[in-house]
């Protein structure tokens, strides 16, 4: 499984994720679905208790906001202002996603994904 998370990420995954500053997906339960299910199709060989638990990204809102999430257990999307604290699992994303060189972090129990804007991937163990 650590060889597939390794695996570079298609544009078309990289186009979805980073579309969570478009605003849509916070009120329509249906884009939210369907980002889920872009998730899974990105890793379709990674068993469902195997997937993210979230993702965390760069805010381009603005100010006061810093970063977004995408809580994939619950379905979830929140913006989160500079002061405000993330769900403790996602918090340790915040630091990283906040660097320029990723598109965003996939949160796993284990470690974080930074993907960037070329799909390449880098691990951080936990």
């Amino acid at each position: 499984m650590e060889a597939r998370l390794r695996k570079k990420r298609s544009a078309a995954y990289i186009q979805a994720v980073t579309q969570l500053d478009a605003g849509g997906h916070v009120h329509s339960l249906a884009s939210v679905q369907a980002l889920i299910e872009a998730i899974r199709q990105e890793l379709p060989d990674v068993q469902i208790d195997a997937l993210p638990l979230g993702i965390v990204s760069r805010c381009y809102l603005g100010a006061p906001y810093q970063v977004h999430t995408l809580d994939c257990t619950g379905s979830i999307i929140q913006h989160y202002k500079t002061f405000e604290s993330l769900p403790s699992l996602l918090e340790r994303a915040r630091s990283v996603a906040l660097h320029p060189g990723y598109a965003f972090i996939e949160v796993y129990s284990n470690r974080l994904i930074a993907v960037s804007e070329s799909g390449q991937t880098a691990f951080i163990d936990l």
